[in-house]
């Protein structure tokens, strides 16, 4: 393989390209090659674009050859989560409903990552339409963890996370309506961030819960993730949805800043929680201590009741989910089950047939919840939840600067391991809090677990709108944790190392 791709970040293969030390088509080829030797194994993608990431390339070197600017993801591949629109591509959430569904316009997060130079490589696999936390739901292959291939990569984003953990691409997107993009991230070991709710545009992708989704990048390193990130919010505020904000910032600037004196909150509660494993309250200790090394100051804070924030999440969250999936009806687009003489019929089979099971659930959930009688006891009384959370979020962040919490209680379980629906929910209990109040947040790799030998990782959450402060503490963190030692620097799944050349 050439240029050891499945060991440069993002940030290495862009300044390659942009000096001329090797061409965009040369890396889109070196990508291909390792998709083509590994994903048998992982499964990662659902739709490899080979034509369309060689045609993107050949525009880079192009641009470059004519000495034009060719952007600050010059060459760089990137996946794409099979819930975001890209023309020539199938947007199929993973679903048997959009299972033959071709795109007809771009989603603007995928559009600004093409404009600035990034060459698309394919769609990954997600669970089915988002619902799910380890990948396993969606309707036409079972992602594996790089890592160990007996284990789930985590979900629903697990797709994107493991395609970045096994050396495929060295950065993707994902969606995160209660952790699918920190959650994998962290069982890949890999860096994922959920960048504060209206930073970047959600238009052109498939919703699950409106007020909850929000899309964010996963990398090889808090630089490449940065990197990313000035990418996805270049041009400011989308036109085309009403949530996304104008957000004027460079998120690589000041970025190995010292992060002397900076605040960092804590909650001895969640850091010694009953649901974490030891191997996970270690992991925890460590990054604590490497901030503390690095300059930072922890202080006590409370968020007293962010354990409410799965009860209201299964109420917000199924709601948003049955009122955005009645589109579905087997008439407009999507399946159709065929045979039935009356529209009412045809859309009940379309929907009986076309949906997954957790897809059945979710939905069914919601509808209860939005019934007359039932609405006032819980949809309300969870919107009101949210508003203490937001509130409790604000006044923590008037005593630090970011919060350092779990990010899941354990590292990745082995397939079948977790069966049980309600289990599967409570895992999200570390990062759920911040999509109800709309918070920017990030999984930093934080070293192996002692007994698992799985990757473990810490969550750093900021205020809105202050996702550079975050990122300057990330970045500290993921320093620190690669001067001590814990975890080598753009870890590649041991698995896969060398595999592909």
């Amino acid at each position: 393989m050439m240029y050891g791709l499945d060991h440069l970040g993002a940030v290495q293969i862009a300044r390659g390209v942009a000096k001329g030390d090797f061409s965009a088509v040369e890396v889109a080829e070196a990508s291909l090659e390792v998709i083509e030797a590994k994903d048998g194994d992982v499964c990662a993608f659902l739709q490899v674009c080979a034509e369309l990431a060689l045609k993107t390339a050949r525009e880079t070197d192009a641009r470059r050859a004519a000495g034009k600017n060719v952007g600050p993801l010059a060459g760089v591949p990137f996946a794409i989560k099979d819930n975001m629109h890209l023309v020539g591509t199938r947007t199929t959430c993973a679903s048997r409903m959009l299972e033959h569904y071709e795109s007809t316009f771009t989603a603007t997060c995928v559009r600004r990552m093409i404009d600035a130079g990034a060459t698309p490589m394919g769609k990954t696999n997600m669970d089915e339409f988002a619902f799910g936390s380890t990948t396993e739901s969606s309707a036409f292959c079972k992602t594996r963890n790089p890592w160990d291939v007996e284990r789930v990569p985590g979900g629903s984003s697990g797709g994107s996370a493991a395609a970045v953990a096994a050396g495929e691409v060295p950065l993707a997107l994902g969606s995160d309506t209660g952790g699918s993009i920190r959650q994998p991230a962290c069982f890949c070991g890999v860096v994922g961030m959920k960048p504060t709710y209206g930073a970047v545009s959600r238009y052109g992708v498939v919703a699950f819960g409106s007020s909850l989704d929000q899309v964010g990048p996963f990398g090889r390193s808090v630089s490449d993730v940065a990197l990313a990130m000035n990418a996805l919010v270049a041009g400011g505020k989308d036109p085309l949805d009403a949530t996304s904000r104008d957000v004027e910032t460079n998120y690589l600037a000041g970025l190995d800043d010292s992060v002397e004196g900076m605040r960092v909150g804590i909650m001895g509660s969640l850091m010694t929680h009953q649901s974490l494993s030891p191997e996970v309250m270690l992991g925890l200790k460590d990054a604590c201590s490497v901030l503390e090394d690095q300059g930072a100051r922890l202080v006590e804070i409370e968020l007293p009741h962010i354990d409410s924030a799965i009860a209201a999440y299964y109420v917000i969250g199924p709601c948003e989910a049955f009122s955005n999936l009645a589109r579905f009806d087997g008439v407009r687009f999507g399946y159709r089950e065929p045979g039935h003489a009356t529209l009412a019929e045809q859309t009940a089979w379309s929907r009986a047939h076309g949906f997954g099971a957790e897809a059945k659930r979710r939905q069914l959930l919601g509808a209860y919840l939005l019934a007359s009688g039932v609405y006032d006891k819980y949809y309300y009384p969870a919107q009101q939840v949210r508003t203490l959370i937001t509130a409790d979020y604000q006044a923590a962040f008037d005593r630090c600067d970011a919060i350092i919490l779990p990010c899941a209680p354990t590292t990745a379980w082995r397939f079948g391991e977790v069966s049980d629906p309600a289990r599967m929910y409570a895992s999200d209990l570390f990062t759920i809090s911040s999509n109800i109040a709309g918070n920017g947040s990030i999984s930093v790799p934080v070293g192996l677990g002692r007994d698992t030998g799985m990757p473990v990782a810490a969550q750093l959450q900021g205020p809105t709108f202050q996702d550079q402060k975050m990122l300057r503490l990330a970045r500290a963190l993921e320093r620190g944790v690669h001067e001590a030692g814990l975890m080598k620097a753009a870890a590649i799944a041991p698995a896969f190392v060398g595999r592909g050349r």
